[in-house]
């Protein structure tokens, strides 16, 4: 595990109690397997920064885009806050490599594993707001979640924005492939091909089927020129 000092400087904020961090980055497999009480892993403090991000996330929505209407408010902070989304957070913070995990997860690849980095976002923001209460939080939410928001909408609706693309462009027919499964069954890794009229655009990994889909249209939609005009976006 990586010096918490570390992430702290990374994140800007130095935690009174180093405790709530160190919990925060406490996988319930290390708790388990050290017969700790369930409160010292980070399952409750991610509940709590959970109903942190909800309203910190609705609240910025809600006062920088006046004029959307609710369902537009709300697929945007979905897009925002989503497992994925907040994957690409935990990986520029390195949130894995100051994890915590029993040998177990640890050996099933745990630090990268999208749910669990994803959860590690939401425990942090916890430990923030019980450290320091409400706005030390929204920092770090606004700093490191409500950031790059065009790329991470563009991930979230990329199956949906592909195919609203090859309708229009009436481009032919567009298939996802399952090209590869490996890994015990508990812990699979699927690999996708999206495919054009039976030509290869893009490629996705992912631990699911649907993510493998996702990452193949993301991969899809990067590779249509480097233009994201022509995306519809």
């Amino acid at each position: 595990m990586m010096e918490l000092e570390t992430l702290e400087k990374e994140i800007s904020y130095s935690f009174k109690d180093k405790s709530l961090l160190k919990q925060a980055l406490t996988h319930s497999s290390f708790s388990n397997e050290q017969r700790i009480r369930k409160w010292k892993n980070y399952e409750r403090i991610e509940f709590l920064g959970d109903a942190v991000l909800e309203l910190v996330s609705s609240d910025y929505f809600y006062h920088t885009f006046p004029e959307e209407t609710e369902g537009n408010l709300t697929k945007m902070r979905a897009a925002a806050v989503c497992e994925q989304a907040l994957a690409i957070t935990a990986r520029q913070l390195k949130l894995g490599s100051y994890m915590i995990f029993g040998k177990g997860e640890e050996a099933n690849g745990g630090r990268e594993r999208e749910s669990i980095i994803a959860d590690a976002v939401e425990a942090v923001i916890g430990a923030i707001y019980l450290d320091s209460g409400i706005e030390k939080a929204r920092e770090f939410i606004h700093r490191f979640v409500l950031n790059d928001l065009e790329h991470k909408r563009l991930f979230y609706d990329a199956k949906s924005i592909l195919q609203e693309y090859v309708q229009e462009t009436k481009a032919g027919e567009l298939i996802y492939e399952l090209i590869k499964e490996e890994g015990p069954e508990h812990d699979k890794l699927f690999a996708m091909e999206a495919r054009l009229n039976g030509k290869t655009i893009g490629y996705g990994e992912g631990k699911s089927k649907k993510t493998a889909q996702q990452h193949a249209a993301y991969d899809a939609l990067l590779k249509k020129d480097g233009n994201k005009k022509d995306l519809r976006i």
